[in-house]
């Protein structure tokens, strides 16, 4: 594909000058028309080194409002970033709706530094390939634009402005043995471009090829480029206009809905208060033990804690951490998003929360509220809930192929039972705090409710990421089934390692 690509084109000065302050005017009416419609905009810059990445980066910011972007420049990832999965650092750069974000180097350092400087193996290129198509193809259906640049020049030309920036002493510091070892591989570089421009080439997420070697060229395609897309979403958008979300109507059951698997769950289950106090102390100890071996080979653990109002959320968790040192977990209470929040895709949220390699992260609800909660009160829309399926699978995937001990449970108590509880909620006084409103409301669609955390379960429960379901009408035998759990998933993490 490259070997086609003219290097020498070039726009002469009079046309460059007559164009080009157009595309910067219109480009800052891009910037404004997508911050009023909150479309946010994703801009990656990669390329040969000296083909002008910088230059143009200047440049282009100088036509925008600097309140609406932030340019992050990538390096290889710090010692803290490696404590994360590798895409976490850039879920945390995304831009908020109406904003843009400029990336100088990219995520796409995974496959060619990898790849050319590390031998990466077919199965960890494979791996990384899909990680980005599907970090892509999430942000665009969330509804950015993304538009990704190769900025190309000859061997012979990056050569030749290598050797001028040594030259000078304020810019030799940008050719270091990176920098010359590229030009010598140049060769193995190029394949590697070539497979990532075939690999990751989508509809909506395409590349754009810019032919560096002439600065006015090089400029001009860039802004036209931008242009372009930006225009093509905000023309998408008012043509199709986004769905407006509706609430779960009534559940309609056939007869093969009727009975779902939380019918099949057997609430009789207890433990007597004697064995309970045992088992606690057992397993208390046990997770300690465990929490240190888990810090010490540098392992992350996620728990997740999803169920029925009043089913005993609150006080598993308490008993879950109580042996724990609080130095190595932290408890994260999910309620409604943020408007900071709202203005990204749904998961990012999640991911800045992740837990950092060797601690616990325990969430309190979670992601899955998308299929639950803002599915029956129509907080998303139908398309929004029904693609959350594919896109928790494929963050859990990333979470587990990482390392991460991912555990889910959904606490499972009857009507009578829930009922039974808010009563005594509000007869006590210390615990009347506890019941709302919206408990209230949320229990009047329990139906509602079975039918969504129905088809969350038979969804989502995977092989890397299967759900346990806590019978937690005994509360007693609730609490120590997760502890068995969690001890048995920490220990079966720590035997892979």
């Amino acid at each position: 594909m490259l070997e086609l690509i003219d290097l020498d084109k070039r726009l002469p000065k009079k046309v460059y000058e007559d164009v080009f302050p157009k595309l910067e005017v219109r480009l800052g009416e891009c910037q404004r028309a997508a911050k009023g419609a909150g479309v946010p905009v994703i801009v990656v810059f990669e390329g040969w080194d000296a083909a002008g990445k910088g230059t143009v980066i200047n440049r282009l910011t100088q036509a925008l409002d600097p309140r609406g972007f932030a340019v992050h420049a990538i390096k290889p990832p710090n010692e803290t970033e490696r404590f994360y999965p590798w895409l976490w650092r850039f879920w945390n750069k995304v831009p908020a709706a109406g904003q843009i974000g400029i990336f100088d180097r990219s995520w796409y350092m995974r496959v060619l530094e990898e790849r050319v400087e590390q031998d990466a193996s077919p199965t960890e290129l494979r791996e990384a390939y899909e990680d980005i198509l599907q970090f892509e193809r999430q942000l665009a259906d969330s509804g950015a634009v993304i538009v990704k640049f190769w900025l190309h020049i000859s061997r012979k030309e990056q050569r030749r402005r290598q050797k001028r920036l040594l030259k000078d002493p304020a810019t030799a510091w940008t050719v270091g043995k990176a920098e010359r070892r590229q030009n010598r591989k140049y060769d193995a570089w190029l394949a590697a471009v070539e497979m990532m421009l075939e690999r990751t080439l989508t509809a909506r997420a395409p590349w754009t090829v810019v032919e560096a070697t002439h600065d006015r060229y090089t400029r001009t395609k860039v802004f036209e480029t931008m242009i372009n897309a930006i225009e093509e979403e905000l023309d998408h958008r008012r043509r199709h206009p986004p769905s407006v979300p509706q609430p779960m109507p009534k559940p309609e059951l056939s007869p093969t809905q009727e009975h779902s698997i939380l019918d099949r769950v057997d609430l009789s289950l207890s433990l007597d208060r004697k064995e309970y106090e045992k088992q606690l102390d057992h397993f208390q100890a046990r997770l300690r033990q465990l929490e240190h071996e888990l810090y010490s080979a540098r392992i992350p653990a996620a728990i997740v804690y999803c169920g029925w109002d009043a089913a005993g959320k609150g006080g598993n968790i308490r008993r879950l951490t109580s042996g724990l040192d609080p130095r190595g977990y932290q408890v994260v209470p999910i309620s409604a998003p943020t408007a900071e929040e709202k203005a990204r895709h749904y998961l990012w949220r999640f991911w800045r929360q992740l837990p950092k390699a060797g601690h616990i992260t325990i969430f309190d609800r979670s992601w899955y509220g998308r299929v639950m909660v803002e599915r029956v009160e129509g907080f998303c829309t139908e398309d929004e809930w029904k693609r959350a399926y594919r896109e928790i699978n494929e963050f859990e995937r990333e979470l587990t192929e990482y390392g991460t001990v991912l555990v889910k449970f959904w606490l499972h108590i009857d009507a009578d039972e829930q009922l039974r509880r808010f009563r005594s909620r509000e007869q006590t006084e210390y615990k009347r705090w506890k019941i709302t409103d919206e408990d209230w409301r949320n229990r009047k669609k329990w139906n509602h409710y079975k039918v969504a955390v129905t088809d969350m379960l038979r969804r989502t429960s995977t092989t890397n990421a299967p759900w346990t379901i806590l019978e937690a009408n005994d509360k007693l035998y609730a609490r120590i089934k997760a502890l068995k759990t969690v001890a048995a998933a920490l220990e079966a993490g720590l035997a892979r390692r």
